[in-house]
């Protein structure tokens, strides 16, 4: 019965057919009053593990979530669906603060948005316990902890929700958390014996992309006007001026494109929120400030200028491109520079050298990702502990593989030297051994006298890193011990050594190769699409809201392969439930029944 009830909610308010991953296992497991943390990854449908529960629970939901100023973006999308919500944030007018306890006293409202740092104010915090509280979700759950990538000390107070609502099941929510982070979450948020859901990382509508820089702005152009011309996408960078200057930039090449970081203000970030929203064909260049929260489905792209500091860091950001499922793209251009530029930031910081020990880790796994020979969401999954096949065909790696060197005789070179200071020292000690350096440590040690010094004099220290990198990517080394970071040798180790297989590695060669390709649609009817996008702009400006508010584009390509005729056949496509038929589904099948009849 609780089954037929919660699919009836999916479709009746959402119009989808079936969930989707491990969404219906983790609202049974909040419905039988379990604590549980879900890992999905972005575009995964993380919304639905909260917002069908609220509405089959009684009471309200308590949702927490990062950003203020995206939330009346998420009240107006549920509001179109026919859900009550609504939102209590500092930017709030006293006479709105009002309306909205008002409305939540009154029991009309089903969810209620606030921020981390407005949930625990003696005010909310007050007032919301004087309700009927069903569930608190607390989305973005890896700025709980300080080894997630978007650490925020706002969250580490959200463990007094248990002081507050004791009897109230919690439901923490991330695209990603290593293991690490997820003892952490649970451990910070005081969870009782969690359920932890774990669904597939794999984002297999995103094509990845990474090449070396040359000239970053003629490349980014090159790939828009390649392969996006008239989308959506974000463009990010690491330094706010370096945002401005890419936006002006971007623009002079007749780019419709906008500038958001931090350092803007709050009139400037608005409206760059408001068109990115609102509008299409809109390119964001930003700042991480940019990101966390977004609804919207039709991202096309997400291009980085700037490596990323983590493989968390980078998964998360490309994971904005596709959400509804059609075909993306995460493209990147990197250089060596990069690793200085992150690696200073990170040193000069205050943080723990726990904390830096293990961000330098996260670092090296970056890099990795670039440099690899192999598939890189294979690289990706296997980072987030996920089995995958071995080639994807949907990356520049498999798709068009470079030129490649066996490193097979420098690699033996690090293994030997490994082997030889008895698996005892981390990767630095390591390459000033190699390089016969005239370190006092190495001499005190005796290792000047070892057969392995100085065999590797002829190659740079970033040469020697590299090799090690990838000996830890390929799984033939691994980190001993964490807060010394000792490399230690892995039994697959063995046939490299006896010079039994090959240790390939990439060629460094700049090329403006781009493998990506346009979005294509299955039902050839593109003239359609475009009219149903009219039809969807209009309506979207008449009622103040984005146009994926009203429908995706996954919405409008299945209208136009199923050409429904009536409001019956217009509750098959995908998105439409019964609010939204109710609403649109008139304007929507004359233009469709227009188009069928001219055919």
């Amino acid at each position: 019965m609780r089954n037929e009830r919660l699919h009836s909610i999916l479709k009746e308010t959402f119009g989808h057919q079936e969930f989707r991953l491990e969404q219906l296992n983790i609202i049974n497991s909040i419905l039988d009053g379990t604590d549980t943390l879900a890992i999905m990854p972005t575009g995964g449908g993380k919304s639905m593990c909260f917002q069908v529960p609220a509405l089959y629970l009684d009471g309200v939901t308590v949702v927490i979530s990062p950003l203020i100023s995206l939330m009346s973006d998420q009240v107006a999308n549920l509001s179109n669906n026919g859900v009550s919500a609504c939102y209590l944030n500092s930017n709030q007018s006293p006479e709105e603060k009002a309306e909205a306890r008002e409305r939540l006293l009154s029991g009309e409202v089903k969810l209620v948005y606030v921020s981390p740092e407005g949930i625990l104010s003696g005010g909310i915090s007050n007032f919301l316990q004087n309700l009927n509280i069903g569930l608190v979700a607390i989305d973005e759950a890896h700025c709980v902890s300080q080894w997630g990538h978007e650490f925020r000390p706002d969250y580490t107070r959200l463990g007094g929700l248990k002081d507050i609502f004791p009897d109230v099941p919690i439901l923490a929510l991330t695209a990603t958390a290593d293991e690490k982070t997820r003892a952490d979450i649970t451990h910070q948020l005081r969870m009782n014996t969690p359920n932890i859901f774990i669904s597939s990382f794999d984002r297999a509508n995103i094509k990845y992309t990474i090449l070396e820089r040359e000239d970053e702005i003629k490349q980014l152009d090159e790939f828009i006007n390649k392969n996006h011309k008239g989308d959506t996408g974000i463009v990010y960078c690491l330094s706010r001026r370096k945002v401005e200057a890419v936006s002006k930039k971007l623009r002079e090449r007749g780019h419709q494109s906008y500038a958001y970081h931090a350092g803007l203000t709050r009139e400037q970030r608005d409206f760059a929120q408001k068109t990115f929203s609102n509008e299409e064909n809109v390119v964001i260049v930003a700042t991480i400030a940019f990101g966390m929260g977004i609804d919207r489905p039709d991202v096309r792209f997400v291009a980085h200028l700037d490596l990323p500091k983590s493989v968390e860091s980078y998964y998360q950001e490309t994971g904005r491109a596709g959400r509804d499922g059609l075909p993306a793209n995460a493209w990147m251009v990197y250089g060596l520079q990069d690793v200085i530029k992150l690696s200073q930031m990170l040193e000069t910081t205050e943080a723990h050298e726990n904390y830096k020990k293990v961000a330098r880790g996260k670092l090296d796994s970056m890099l990795s990702i670039c440099e690899t020979t192999k598939c890189r969401r294979n690289f990706l999954l296997q980072y987030f502990e996920e089995d995958s096949p071995e080639q994807c065909d949907n990356c520049d790696t498999c798709l068009h593989p470079g030129e490649t060197w066996d490193g097979r005789v420098d690699a033996q070179k690090v293994l030997s030297t490994i082997y030889r200071t008895e698996q005892r020292y981390g990767a630095g000690y390591i390459v000033d051994v190699l390089r016969g350096s005239k370190n006092a440590k190495v001499e005190e040690r005796g290792h000047d006298k070892l057969s392995v010094y100085g065999i590797g004099k002829g190659e740079t220290k970033s040469h020697w890193n590299l090799i090690i990198r990838q000996l830890l990517n390929l799984k033939y080394i691994c980190i001993k011990s964490w807060e010394y970071r000792t490399l230690g040798l892995m039994k697959k180790s063995e046939n490299l050594l006896k010079g039994n297989e090959e240790f390939l590695l990439k060629k460094r060669k700049i090329t403006l190769r781009v493998a990506t390709e346009k979005v294509a649609s299955s039902h050839e009817r593109n003239d359609l699409f475009e009219e149903l996008r009219k039809v969807r702009k209009v309506i979207a400006k008449e009622n103040g809201l984005a146009p994926y508010m009203v429908f995706g584009d996954k919405s409008l390509h299945d209208m136009c392969q199923i050409l429904p005729r009536s409001k019956d056949e217009f509750l098959m496509v995908n998105g439409v439930g019964s609010s939204k038929c109710e609403k649109y589904s008139d304007v929507f099948l004359k233009e469709i029944n227009t188009y069928i009849s001219k055919s």
